[in-house]
């Protein structure tokens, strides 16, 4: 039987994917400085490998035969996200492939060396390549997609964006934050004069603090058996749903940023590790988009974790983990003072989740402008500065370590990923909104340190679903309606504004 055929082809890739995955999360967190070009070309042969069995010729005609095989419904579903793949798949050389895994590659390896120093200038040219690569690339997947060139890269990401779709969506935003920054800002500064912000009293050793975060981690369901803690330039979640390779990061004046930074790759791992393991070879297995997997990481990070019931339940734990000396005498509302803190800043992953759809928005239209060839590589800086002073009203001309070189996605050639962050957002408030429809106790549970019931939620509603649905359709299963941008405004509004 083709369908048969197309299992065995499955588990083979799936062997490649596991080792790319597992290379690449190494190469991020324990791969000495010395390993870079023999990794990036052991990763730019497997990588090459994948694609040609991803790609072969004799693939369509399997695809077709299994269509009218005698299959059953989940099967049907398969084939067909099989189809889907294959055709993105098939869009790209196998030798574009090799060549673009090495110089992303490469890309990000001097990305790693030359932030911390803010060094543009060297780090320019290798980025005037990437941008060149993914222009190429937009353009191939377009023509056989039929698609323009950006939406052609968004499909990557979350199969089913589209510029039209996105720009009112964001544009609404935009014109809301414009208005409830100010607001937030303000009532934020009412509330400090009451209850001023207290002094985080570190330092916090690394060591007390990986513990505490793998006691969040823990708590909010992450199985260990299956998934990993370590250190990382940019945080990240990758690896695979049986070896999941969570990173974060630190600083040892405060513990907060890498908390909540362990708590928003918890929840992608989450999703990983809740997938459906007898799928797992099939592209049916795999999480729907990126859309999807940032309100799964947003829903654990904004949703849960930046609540006061979350909190009542955890502010015990960082006594017992850091110290009792580490926040003497706060309560909860001081940690909330901290978590919920709204400020205009620079660094997009650590910015509050009022603000931060701006830097998400910003970085949507600069990469369009670039892949459209409207804006070079070498113009990033300037235009950048731009929308960042009129979103914010900050400046980073002279800052590009905390400007355009903080994000590890350009280096590596991931275009059209950014607008899945604030989508998940918006998806992840209209997640909570239905699941607390569902378990109209879920906040008494959370103060418990109980999250079955909202994990359950999570697991019968997105994780064990799959790629059964489009985004669009398993929003709509999931919550009930399609995306609606008013759950995460009304979001906002209740934890930030004048209520």
């Amino acid at each position: 039987m083709s369908f048969q055929k197309l299992d065995s082809l499955g588990r083979k890739l799936e062997a490649l994917e596991h080792a790319l995955s597992i290379l690449g999360a190494d190469e991020a967190t324990h791969m000495a400085v010395g390993g870079g070009d023999k990794r990036a070309e052991a990763m730019a042969n497997l990588a090459g490998m994948y694609h040609a069995q991803a790609t072969a010729p004799e693939i369509g005609d399997w695809i077709a035969k299994a269509k009218s095989e005698d299959l059953d419904t989940d099967q049907k579903l398969a084939v067909g996200e099989f189809e889907r793949s294959y055709i993105n798949a098939t869009c790209l050389p196998t030798e574009f492939v090799e060549r673009r895994t090495a110089a992303t590659m490469r890309s990000e390896q001097l990305w790693r060396d030359l932030r911390a120093k803010g060094d543009w200038d060297t780090f320019l040219p290798a980025l005037e390549g990437v941008v060149a690569l993914v222009r190429e690339e937009a353009q191939l997947r377009a023509d056989v997609l039929k698609l323009e060139p950006y939406d052609a890269l968004m499909d990557q990401y979350d199969p089913g964006n589209r510029v039209t779709g996105i720009d009112p969506i964001f544009a609404d935003l935009k014109s809301f934050l414009r208005d409830f920054v100010p607001e937030a800002l303000a009532v934020q500064e009412e509330r400090l004069a009451k209850r001023p912000r207290k002094a985080l009293n570190g330092p916090y050793p690394i060591e007390k603090q990986r513990e505490l975060g793998l006691a969040a981690m823990r708590a909010v369901g992450f199985d260990f058996t299956h998934g990993s803690l370590a250190v990382s330039h940019h945080p990240f979640c990758g690896g695979v749903p049986t070896d999941v390779r969570m990173t974060t990061r630190y600083r040892t004046d405060e513990f907060l940023s890498s908390l909540m930074g362990v708590l928003h790759e918890t929840g992608h791992a989450l999703y990983e590790q809740g997938l459906p393991k007898n799928w797992s070879h099939w592209p049916l297995g795999k999480a729907r988009g990126m859309g999807m997997h940032e309100s799964q990481s947003l829903f654990v990070e904004m949703q849960l974790s930046r609540s006061p019931e979350f909190w009542e339940y955890l502010l015990p734990l960082v006594g017992q983990h850091l110290g009792e000396d580490a926040i003497p005498g706060w309560e909860i509302a001081d940690i909330l003072n901290e978590v919920n803190h709204v400020e205009r800043g620079y660094i997009r992953v650590d910015a509050d989740e009022v603000t931060y759809p701006l830097h998400v928005i910003l970085r949507y239209e600069l990469e369009q402008e670039l892949v459209a060839g409207k804006l070079e590589a070498s113009q990033i800086p300037e235009a950048w500065d731009a929308k960042m002073t009129e979103y914010l009203g900050i400046s980073t001309i002279n800052d590009p370590k905390d400007g355009p070189m903080q994000d590890v996605h350009w280096p590596g050639g991931a275009f059209g990923y950014f607008p899945s962050y604030t989508l998940g957002a918006m998806i992840a408030a209209q997640q909570w909104a239905a699941m607390e429809k569902a378990v109209p106790d879920a906040r008494a549970q959370m103060r418990q340190g109980e999250f079955g019931a909202i994990n359950q939620w999570r697991s019968d509603n997105i994780w064990c679903q799959a790629s059964r649905y489009s985004t669009p359709d398993l929003i709509t299963r999931a919550t009930g309606e399609p995306l609606n941008g008013e759950f995460f405004k009304a979001h906002l509004k209740r934890r930030y504004g004048r209520v």
